[in-house]
């Protein structure tokens, strides 16, 4: 009767030992082994381990969070896959502060996202000086040899391309005075019109940059 008692007794005890192990592998927490439990209870910090339990292989290594600058990349990388490039009717335009010296002038075209949506810009504008009468002036532009880059503008934001242009006279041909100035903004066919007074000599030649970041030169 011992025995029998015996054996009953033990196979209760390793039913109930299997029912256990098996709740704990349905609630342990990701990475855990399955004879440790968390906390200081019953936990491997108190020491306490479930025997004849099967451990999980322990990871190769920890798990990493990424870092600030990784995750700003991308995010940078997202939206400028999402931006669309910037049309015209999404740029406002403006002549910035003219730099003088030796009879050279320069100074930025700046560029500013007035959409809700973020844009990009890449590569060189077109150019058409406008006399005070609403004529067009003989415009030669020059595209400087700078290698473009797209230039990402969430709303609000501005470029700029660097414009150079002298004001010596010289040659047979004349200087031209302008009074505004046509710019067509990178792969677009509409325009935009700004006030530009210059006084442009070298057969009506303007220089320019591809389009840069930021408002300044």
């Amino acid at each position: 009767m011992k025995r029998s008692i015996g054996s009953g007794r033990l196979a209760v005890t390793s039913a109930v030992a299997a029912a256990v192990l098996t709740a704990l592998a349905a609630c342990a927490p990701p990475g855990l082994p399955l004879g440790e439990l968390p906390g200081n209870a019953t936990g491997k910090a108190s020491g306490a381990v479930l025997e004849n339990a099967v451990p999980s292989p322990a990871p190769s290594s920890a798990p990493t969070r990424p870092t600030a600058t990784a995750v700003r990349a991308a995010s940078l990388r997202v939206t400028n896959a999402a931006a669309a490039r910037c049309r015209t009717e999404a740029l406002a335009a403006r002549i910035g502060r003219v730099d003088a010296g030796a009879g050279q002038r320069y100074a930025p075209l700046v560029f500013t996202n007035t959409s809700g949506r973020t844009c990009w810009v890449y590569g060189f504008v077109g150019l058409i000086m406008i006399d005070g009468s609403g004529d067009a002036l003989r415009t030669r532009t020059r595209r400087e040899s700078v290698t473009p880059r797209r230039i990402t503008l969430r709303p609000g934001a501005s470029a700029h391309a660097r414009l150079h242009w002298n004001q010596v006279p010289g040659g047979s041909h004349p200087c031209v005075t302008s009074a505004r100035l046509m710019i067509i903004p990178p792969d677009e066919v509409a325009h935009l019109e700004i006030p530009f007074r210059a006084t442009v000599c070298g057969d009506g030649r303007l220089d320019v940059t591809p389009m840069a970041p930021g408002t300044r030169l």
